[in-house]
C-alpha cells in the first residue's frame, strides 16, 4: 500500500509505535521509556510494544506514522521483515539508537539495507571519543545547534554504505582498530531515504 510522503504537521494526532526488547543489556524498557514523555509532548499517541509480531500486523504497521525501535539481538521472521520495511517505505518514519538498531536482525539483509548500518565490533570497550557534526550538515535539523561532544561509551565499528547522510562521526585511534595505522572515521548519527 502506497500512502505517499506523510507530512506530519498535517495529522492532528500522530502514531508512534515503540519496539522494545532483545538483549536486557541494552535496557530496552528503561531507555525508551526515557522517549515516552518527548513523544507525547509532540503529539502522538504511542502503542509500546515488546515483541517483534508487531512488525506483521499491516493494519497496525499502516497507521504508524513513526516506529522507535529498541531491539538488540534476535531474528526477524520474512514477514516482520516485510512489514517494517513496507511501512518505511511507504512514509513510516524508523528511528533507534546504539544496538537497537545496528545490531540486530544481522541475517536480514532487506533491514540492513534499510538501515544502512551493521555493527561489528567495539574496537576498544568504554573509551572517550569525539562525535563530531558534520560541517556540511550543522544546519540539518536532527543536529541543527548541537555542538560536538566527548562521550565516554562504547565506540562502534560500523559496516555502512553511501546511501546513508552522515550527520556526525568519530575517528577510532589506530592503535584501537587492529587494522593498521590508519585513522577509521565511523558514522554515529545518520539518516537515510
Amino acid at each position: 500500500m502506497d500512502r505517499g510522503p506523510r507530512d506530519p504537521l498535517m495529522a492532528a494526532t500522530r502514531t508512534a509505535l515503540v519496539v522494545r526488547g532483545g538483549w536486557e543489556g541494552h535496557a530496552p524498557r528503561e531507555c525508551t521509556d526515557l522517549f515516552l514523555p518527548a513523544l507525547a509532548a509532540a503529539s502522538f499517541s504511542v502503542t509500546v510494544r515488546e515483541d517483534l509480531e508487531v512488525y506483521a500486523d499491516p493494519d497496525l504497521m499502516a497507521r504508524t506514522d513513526l516506529v522507535v525501535q529498541c531491539w538488540t539481538g534476535g531474528r526477524l521472521t520474512e514477514g516482520q521483515c516485510a512489514g517494517l520495511v513496507t511501512a518505511v517505505e511507504a512514509g513510516t518514519g524508523f528511528a533507534g539508537w546504539h544496538g537497537g538498531v545496528v545490531a540486530t536482525f544481522q541475517d536480514s539483509l532487506a533491514y540492513l539495507r534499510m538501515v544502512g548500518g551493521l555493527f561489528l565490533h567495539h574496537p576498544a570497550q568504554h573509551v572517550e571519543y569525539r562525535a563530531r557534526i558534520e560541517p556540511e550538515q550543522r544546519e540539518h535539523p536532527i543536529v541543527a545547534g548541537l555542538p560536538d561532544v566527548s562521550v565516554f561509551t562504547e565506540q562502534y565499528w560500523m559496516l555502512t554504505d553511501a546511501f546513508s547522510t552522515v550527520l556526525a562521526s568519530t575517528t577510532i585511534a589506530p592503535s584501537a582498530t587492529g587494522q593498521g595505522e590508519r585513522l577509521a572515521v565511523m558514522p554515529v548519527v545518520w539518516t537515510r531515504q
